[in-house]
């Protein structure tokens, strides 16, 4: 049975006529999934989802299954990251601030400093699906929309595509957290981003989009039988040559796996390693920067691997071409070598339509590694990571795509969009 989260159809009825009017259309979640955005946009309208009076949300922060989370205003230096677990995220700022500086007209973030920058959306989740004591009002008597639901609306925020391939490590944070980027029911209040920029200094901005957020009602992650018999009738990973990957040849354990390509024609480029202590990144500037200025190209040689350098940052392609078909959506997860040493893909979102349809044969996947303590060996073909895919609650509006200026749709070996297509 359906739940009312805000109140029951008896007050309904009750309710003044001049109240009637003014209410919007309920928000009705009947199926376990991500919500599209559709459905986020729904959720902004009544409040649920929310920026502020001077930043409200723009139409262009809606993804097929997600929204861009921006910068504030303020940035905070602190020492170390944290978890706020039985306090405030402001309450550990006090405590491990060294300093603060405003960002609204741009500011610098230094390599391997940790910083704290509220965001400006703000979260107004319902305790549960059965129990909320007075409906969500835009404003003091205006009752703005019932939200109707079976199961938990929960969040999940995870780093930009464009974020990782800058190798910028970050993570939201919520009051009274003891996980970064799970959001649970009934959080009410604001968001906060921990960035550490990596490789290269990095110009921020208010409004910037270094995060995303995707909001769940339920939790449906489709098991490995599911994902072979969708990848059987609607094909999800292809070979390099564009045919469907063979059923015997598809790797899956609570997810399905891809692995990095190291196999290229002679002399062309298998990765990028990111240069040290080289210029600054302004976020602003798009198709802007030299690759040459910025990354040490790794060519393609006799020999099928390749040593990584500890604490080095390097991009790669998967081996597999993929593609989330349109009722879907995608999370990469980093592969768990056991060890410890190796650390894969930081960004982690892939939208619905990513990679086209059937006949457009996906897109490969861009893996950031970084290898940790000692030096570690790659083998082409070798498992890196993890794509757990979930349903969407409905089909989204629209897909990733041309038609809303994807940055990576057809990618093979890609960097970040703020650097110069090579010639």
């Amino acid at each position: 049975m359906q739940k009312y989260s805000t109140f029951d159809r008896q007050t309904i009825n009750a309710t003044p006529d001049r109240y009637k009017k003014n209410m919007k259309q309920d928000i009705v979640l009947r199926t376990k999934g991500i919500l599209p955005v559709q459905k986020l946009k729904e959720l902004v309208d009544a409040g649920i989802i929310s920026g502020s009076d001077d930043f409200p949300i723009e139409e262009d922060q809606f993804q097929p299954n997600s929204i861009d989370l921006r910068l504030g205003e303020k940035a905070y230096r602190v020492r170390s990251s944290f978890l706020p677990e039985n306090e405030t995220v402001h309450q550990k700022i006090e405590k491990l601030h060294q300093y603060s500086f405003s960002i609204t007209k741009g500011a610098v973030l230094e390599p391997n400093c940790v910083y704290i920058i509220p965001l400006l959306e703000q979260l107004n989740l319902p305790d549960s699906h059965f129990s909320t004591d007075k409906p969500y009002s835009s404003g003091s008597s205006d009752i703005s929309a019932r939200l109707i639901s079976n199961e938990n609306l929960t969040a999940k925020a995870n780093p930009k595509s464009t974020t990782g391939r800058l190798d910028i490590f970050t993570r939201v944070i919520t009051d009274y957290s003891h996980r970064f980027e799970e959001i649970e029911p009934g959080y009410k209040g604001n968001l906060y981003l921990e960035v550490v920029p990596k490789s290269f200094p990095i110009r921020v901005k208010t409004g910037h989009r270094l995060n995303q957020l995707r909001l769940r009602h339920g939790m449906q992650v489709l098991s490995d039988e599911e994902l072979l018999r969708i990848h059987g009738a609607d094909p999800l990973l292809f070979n390099t040559d564009g045919t469907p990957l063979d059923m015997d040849k598809i790797k899956v354990n609570n997810g399905l796996f891809m692995s990095v390509n190291l196999q290229v024609e002679s002399n062309n480029i298998l990765g990028y390693k990111a240069k040290k202590h080289r210029d600054l990144i302004d976020l602003d500037h798009v198709n802007h920067y030299e690759i040459s200025d910025f990354w040490e190209p790794i060519y393609s040689g006799n020999e099928d691997h390749l040593i990584l350098e500890p604490e080095a940052f390097y991009i790669f392609a998967s081996r597999e071409r993929c593609r989330i078909p349109k009722h879907l959506a995608a999370e990469m997860i980093a592969y768990d070598t056991g060890s410890g040493e190796l650390r894969t893909h930081y960004a982690g979102f892939f939208d619905s339509g990513f990679g086209g349809e059937v006949e457009d044969k996906g897109a490969r996947a861009v893996l950031e590694v970084r290898s940790h303590d000692v030096p570690f060996l790659i083998e082409d073909g070798q498992t890196f990571c993890s794509m757990r895919f979930e349903p969407n609650m409905e089909t989204p509006d629209f897909t990733y795509g041309k038609s809303i200026k994807s940055n990576y749709q057809g990618q093979g070996l890609k960097l970040g969009k703020h650097f110069k297509d090579p010639v």
